[in-house]
């Protein structure tokens, strides 16, 4: 299944560089013609998958980078009468935008500390997160009023044991996101995940769920609030974890936002707490 998962991002990031042959003239039928010379265009306002757990549809521009990031992320578990604690030093996602519908995403936490505390005992262990690469495929028009993703994924395990599992994986998600009235916001989708299983070498199935909705508190000011799910079926014993997220987001510039929020566990088997600042900014 991960081969397929692979094979799809290929055929994605293949078929992004033949669309970006796109003609100067533009999309006449999204009323997007060339401007009058002496007329330079708006610049865009920046669109992320930060703040929260959601992801949402829209991509970055034709021919520009964005970077967002996790300027600090503290993890706190506590569970089986063990404590964990996971800190990332930066988490950057880069993102490009080959077409105007289609971008290509790279994560990896360059370092990141995993803390694990047992009564007396204190373990610590760091270094580099694994990497994740993601291909965003927006399906529906410009000018639609809802908009709609589709992002197939792989996880390669550059991680040490302690922090990642050592194993590829991957998955396919769904993005839409959904005006509705007083300047609200929904965004859904779900997620399909391919996981590795934790006793032996075979691999198990996740679903990840989320609804999230947004609306403007103040000019430039962004606030959010979100349930999430996320079930795993591995063979050692299925995982249930759901959690309630909040954050908000400053926009400084129209291309550069910064972040913050807090995301809290509902139940055992999710983390208790994680609390994170980042920013985004597009070039």
């Amino acid at each position: 299944m991960l081969k397929t998962f692979v094979a799809m991002l290929a055929i994605g990031v293949i078929a992004s560089a033949a669309g970006a042959q796109e003609a100067a003239q533009g999309d006449p039928s999204q009323g997007t013609g060339p401007l009058p010379p002496n007329v330079a265009p708006a610049p865009t306002p920046i669109c992320t998958d930060r703040p929260t757990k959601a992801t949402v549809a829209c991509t970055v521009p034709k021919g520009a980078f964005q970077v967002e990031t996790d300027i600090a992320n503290w993890t706190y578990e506590n569970a089986d009468g063990m404590r964990t604690d996971t800190i990332l030093y930066t988490n950057p996602t880069l993102k490009y935008g080959i077409t105007k519908r289609t971008d290509i995403e790279v994560n990896i936490a360059p370092w990141e500390t995993v803390r694990t505390r047992t009564g007396a005992q204190t373990d610590r262990i760091g270094g580099v997160g694994d990497l994740y690469l993601r291909v965003k495929q927006r399906l529906t028009a410009d000018d639609s009023k809802t908009q709609v993703s589709l992002i197939p994924f792989v996880k390669a395990p550059t991680a040490r044991t302690g922090i990642g599992n050592g194993r590829w994986e991957g998955g396919i998600a769904a993005a839409a996101n959904i005006p509705l009235p007083e300047h609200i916001t929904l965004t859904v989708g779900p997620e399909l995940d391919v996981l590795a299983d934790t006793i032996g070498s075979g691999y198990h199935t996740g679903v990840i769920g989320f609804v999230n909705i947004s609306h403007p508190l103040v000019k430039d000011v962004n606030v959010f609030a979100e349930f999430w799910t996320n079930q795993e079926f591995d063979p050692a014993g299925t995982r249930h974890r759901y959690s309630v997220d909040v954050a908000a987001t400053w926009q400084l510039t129209a291309a550069l936002q910064l972040d913050a929020g807090a995301n809290i566990g509902l139940n055992n088997d999710t983390p208790r707490h994680q609390l994170y600042v980042g920013a985004s900014t597009r070039f």
